[in-house]
């Protein structure tokens, strides 16, 4: 990974932290960052609501939030399995 790539990625990110903003499309854009920037084939990207429930609000690309999906439905992957740590989920700054 080039650090000037990085770098630019960085911009992108910044110049998003307006008031105007689209926060869902942000965050796709930052699952297609997360792959290119990581050389994966796929990222998605889950949070929890209020009542700690898991919902999809990114994906690289169609297949991939299908995936997460598939995942929450059947209430198994990594994806669920990450957020069971306590650790992960509770860290509570971000609320």
């Amino acid at each position: 990974m080039a650090e000037t790539q990085l770098a630019d990625v960085f911009v992108e990110m910044a110049d998003t932290l307006v008031d105007d903003f689209d926060v869902i499309e942000f965050l796709h854009v930052l699952t297609e960052r997360c792959v290119e920037l990581l050389g994966v084939s796929a990222a998605g990207l889950l949070l929890t609501d209020e009542r700690d429930t898991l919902q999809v609000v990114a994906a690289s690309s169609e297949r991939t939030r299908l995936l997460e999906l598939f995942q929450l439905q059947t209430d198994q992957g990594p994806c669920v399995d990450w957020a069971r740590i306590p650790l992960v989920r509770r860290t509570g700054w971000l609320k």
